[in-house]
């Protein structure tokens, strides 16, 4: 990507980059002060912070997917809506107990979101994008990830 780059098209190229769990080729398209927000609003930063990030969070959970359905432009700035998902294989991978005694993949989860054999979750989720350079400098993720967090013992409704 270059700096003459559409800012939807460097988001979905970077959405490609997660669903390949390519690390390096993910890392390539932030900018060097590259900011990432989770679902819970804590914020990280740097592109070195951020590869570190990708790939304990890669590791934890397998064959993670953003699937991208709806997008809106605004100068630098995108939007994205559509569903993210994964399968948990941490420490309470298959077979394992969540926090409240019940087998992790049948936790308690929301109407709107599945979580299935194997550790198995996905939830609707939304993006924001700021581009800048042809790279991306803020990654911001809006999802419910209750489902996620029961498959890891969390025990909070």
């Amino acid at each position: 990507m270059n700096g003459n780059s559409q800012p939807l098209e460097v988001a979905m190229d970077f959405i490609k980059r997660i669903n390949a769990g390519d690390i390096n080729a993910l890392c390539e398209l932030m900018t060097e002060n590259h900011i990432f927000q989770d679902a819970l609003g804590k914020r990280f930063m740097g592109r070195e912070t951020m590869r570190q990030g990708w790939t304990n969070y890669l590791k934890m959970v397998a064959d993670y997917q953003v699937h991208a359905e709806e997008f809106f432009v605004t100068d630098e700035r995108v939007a994205i809506f559509g569903t993210a998902s994964g399968s948990y294989v941490g420490p309470l991978g298959p077979g394992a107990k969540a926090g409240n005694g019940a087998p992790a993949h049948a936790a308690s989860h929301g109407v709107e979101s599945t979580v299935g054999p194997n550790g198995f979750w996905e939830v609707p989720a939304a993006w924001r994008a700021v581009v800048q350079g042809g790279k991306i400098a803020e990654w911001r993720v809006y999802a419910d990830n209750q489902p996620l967090r029961k498959l890891m013992g969390d025990a909070t409704p």
